[in-house]
């Protein structure tokens, strides 16, 4: 049977000009309609656990971590003065690949307004480093207050939203923060400062920021316990996720070597990124189940077809074609089932990916009627998805759709080449 031939034969079976009832070709058109209804969904999935991922990483690395980060050793003279590290800093610029530096101190405490109270972490920084910092610029949005106020020298702090809400506190109003102190004889004493909110800000992950208080670094080094701080430098490179980086790493150890250790971004947040990973493995699987049983459907129709269509299969058997030449018709059946669904699926999930966000704020105005649920918590995820379309995520599920589809239809094109042509005109 020439393959001509086994293309034609396969047209008359998909697409039959008689107009008679055929339970075979209903179940042909479920089977194409569960793999689109299934494949819509595994896109619209990727496409904004992806973004959701991308998202998250980017802020971790961007406002959290940065590229690299320098620990000093507390017994260091640079993390006692202020020029010191501001010293050690300027070294960092001289390796290739660093581009900008950015000196921290970082440190527990206790804030405090009126009565409400929540633990915070506190961030000093140079005075400029909100306009100075692209990626803070970008990621940072001002809820209230203004980046002027926050000046060296002037005991203001910039809070994050969420701390805002925790203390009940307004741009302009002043607030403490409540660090540890080592006495000379060794009793831990707390240490009070008043500091003035000039800016409200959020990243839009609240897990993040929640309980950031940024302070000047001028300030933080006549204010904060440095004995119970942690002073460091971030870096930032080209590309925080080249090959390139493990090298800048190296060479700026180098550099501050026995003062201080540089850690890379994904050295300082390894749990979290493996915890995306296997959340997005996990998803993947339990979606490619779904596919995996719409496919069921391409078997079990093909079956229905074959039982429908012996006498065809018997008469071109007597006129001599092969097993092979049979087979071969339902695998393109099948084949067929697969592509078409795709086609109606690929669209139809990359119109809803783009759509995310709106589609996610009308189902929540819908819900609310009823109940008072927010799906984008801010808690745990990102006020705004970020959809990325993975194309070469959704070109291995095409794919891997195409080589399963031929798969599940080995088994009734194996059957239709069995078929026995004198049973079934004996049972005709």
């Amino acid at each position: 049977m020439k393959i001509s031939s086994s293309l034609l034969f396969a047209k008359s079976l998909i697409f039959p000009r008689s107009l008679k009832k055929s339970a075979a070709r209903r179940s042909i058109i479920g089977a194409i309609a569960c793999i689109a209804i299934s494949i819509v969904p595994m896109i619209v999935v990727v496409s904004v656990v992806n973004g959701m991922i991308s998202g998250m990483t980017e802020r971790i690395i961007s406002l959290s971590s940065n590229h690299l980060q320098a620990y000093i050793r507390r017994a260091s003279p640079h993390a006692k003065s202020l020029d010191s590290l501001l010293e050690l800093a300027e070294e960092f610029t001289e390796v290739e690949g660093v581009e900008q530096i950015y000196p921290q101190i970082e440190c527990n405490a206790l804030a405090s307004y009126e009565g409400f109270r929540t633990g915070a972490k506190i961030r000093a920084m140079q005075a400029d480093v909100f306009e100075k910092n692209p990626d803070y610029k970008k990621l940072f949005k001002l809820c209230g207050g203004s980046y002027s106020d926050f000046q060296d020298g002037k005991r203001n702090a910039v809070i994050g939203e969420h701390l805002a809400e925790l203390l009940k506190i307004q741009v302009g109003e002043s607030f403490s923060l409540v660090t540890t102190k080592k006495s000379p004889s060794g009793t831990i004493i707390p240490k009070v400062s008043v500091f003035k909110v000039a800016a409200i800000i959020s990243s839009g992950y609240q897990e993040l920021d929640a309980l950031w208080v940024f302070i000047p670094l001028d300030v933080a080094f006549k204010t904060l316990p440095l004995e119970s701080c942690m002073v460091s430098v971030q870096m930032t490179t080209p590309d925080a996720f080249s090959s390139e980086l493990w090298k800048i790493k190296q060479e700026a150890n180098k550099v501050c070597y026995g003062r201080a250790t540089v850690f890379s971004w994904d050295e300082l947040n390894a749990s979290q990124f493996q915890n995306f990973s296997s959340t997005k493995i996990m998803i993947d699987f339990v979606m490619m189940l779904i596919v995996l049983v719409a496919l069921v459907n391409i078997s079990s129709a093909l079956i229905m077809l074959v039982m429908e269509r012996r006498k065809e299969i018997a008469i071109l058997k007597s006129l001599g074609s092969s097993k092979a030449g049979i087979g071969f018709v339902f695998l393109i059946a099948g084949s067929f089932c697969a592509v078409t669904g795709l086609i109606i699926a690929l669209p139809v999930g990359l119109l809803l990916s783009v759509n995310a966000n709106g589609i996610v704020r009308v189902t929540e105005r819908i819900i609310n009627i009823f109940a008072n649920v927010t799906l984008m918590d801010p808690a745990y995820y990102l006020q705004e998805i970020p959809v990325v379309i993975p194309w070469g995520e959704i070109g291995l599920i095409c794919v891997g759709v195409f080589i399963l589809s031929i798969l599940v239809s080995i088994v009734p094109a194996v059957k239709a080449g069995k078929e026995n042509p004198l049973d079934t005109f004996r049972k005709a």
